[in-house]
């Protein structure tokens, strides 16, 4: 696939790669997106730049953890991928830093507005919708009914074959909690989340974890960014893919500059090179589906089309706010997650 190289982007190779000063230079890079694409992007900017990468691949909601955790000693540098609502979160809590990149020229309004809700200290590098993914042949086995929506889920007959991640670990289960909040109003939203609960037969650690374990047979629904579930089915796997009938919320995928970095002046040349179209174009060698927020970048044509997708008016600023995220966790610990199955 031919990818459409800027002025902007020849520049910043250029700038990237024309000073041997760096080749010595060290980057610790927290990625919380999808292992193989994670490892894609340290290895990719190592090559570009000389910058050696030390990387640790966590979900979102751990990526935080560990940030406010090392806030008064940071140990991270940069943090790309996951969900946007804990990188908001870090930056009101003043652990990641403001930094405006010359990049910004070339990428979707959606970004910019992540980067302006949170002070310059994030912006949005991907997005994909939120859904849920099923394995055909399981379904089929257990005589179940295909779900076309969320309140589908709800049925006596799917107990013990859905699985999601847990909200308090995974950006992907809090994004679910937060959208079907939205999307039903808290008191109902929490009475599904209650009905939900009945029929999970696991909450795993990581987001993308109950689709991988849908196509493994070991369940039959997951809730997931439809993204993830693409991945599986473009890998062979009997995965349906779910855009709920309802409606459902969405992602915009964020970066971070660790305030207090050890090395700034490497954070801040990932940064620049990450939002490059070369840079997301590496996407599509690891069939990550999300749509990149570089205008020139390419989407593989089996990713979700978010057009057709009813997406809900998420609202990124109050639910990726330190207090609403802090409730609605408390919430959903108090609850739903001591509830019996």
């Amino acid at each position: 696939m031919r990818i459409k190289t800027t002025a902007a982007t020849v520049g910043l190779l250029t700038i990237l790669m024309g000073s041997t000063a760096y080749a010595a230079d060290k980057l610790t890079y927290y990625c919380s997106a999808q292992e193989d694409w994670c490892q894609l992007m340290a290895n990719g900017f190592q090559d570009a730049t000389g910058i050696k990468v030390n990387m640790t691949r966590k979900s979102s909601g751990e990526t935080f953890a560990q940030v406010k955790a090392e806030g008064s000693n940071p140990k991270g540098d940069v943090w790309w991928g996951g969900t946007g609502d804990p990188h908001l979160q870090a930056a009101e809590e003043g652990l990641t830093e403001a930094y405006v990149t010359p990049m910004r020229g070339e990428l979707q309004d959606w970004a910019l507005s992540q980067a302006k809700s949170a002070g310059d200290r994030t912006i949005g590098i991907y997005s994909g919708a939120l859904g849920y993914g099923y394995n055909t042949e399981l379904l089929a086995k257990n005589n179940l009914p295909e779900p076309s929506c969320w309140k589908d889920l709800l049925k006596a007959e799917y107990k013990g074959h859905v699985q999601m991640a847990n909200p308090n670990s995974s950006g992907t289960a809090y994004t679910t909690l937060a959208t079907i909040v939205q999307l039903f109003g808290e008191d109902e939203g929490f009475e599904f989340m209650k009905g939900l609960h009945k029929n999970i037969n696991q909450y795993t650690k990581s987001g993308s974890a109950p689709i991988k374990a849908a196509a493994r047979g070991e369940s039959t629904i997951g809730i997931v960014f439809m993204h993830d579930a693409v991945k599986q089915a473009a890998a062979g796997f009997p995965i349906k893919v779910v855009a709920p009938c309802e409606g459902t919320g969405y992602e915009i995928g964020s970066m971070s500059i660790i305030k207090g970095a050890r090395n700034a002046e490497s954070a801040q040349k990932f940064y620049d090179w990450a939002l490059s179209a070369d840079a997301q174009a590496l996407a599509l060698k690891v069939n990550a589906f999300q749509v990149p927020s570089n205008k020139s970048a390419p989407t593989s044509d089996k990713a979700p089309d978010l057009a057709s997708i009813k997406l809900i008016d998420y609202d990124f600023a109050k639910y990726g706010s330190s207090d609403e995220r802090k409730r609605l966790l408390k919430k959903w610990d108090d609850e739903v997650s001591t509830l019996p199955q």
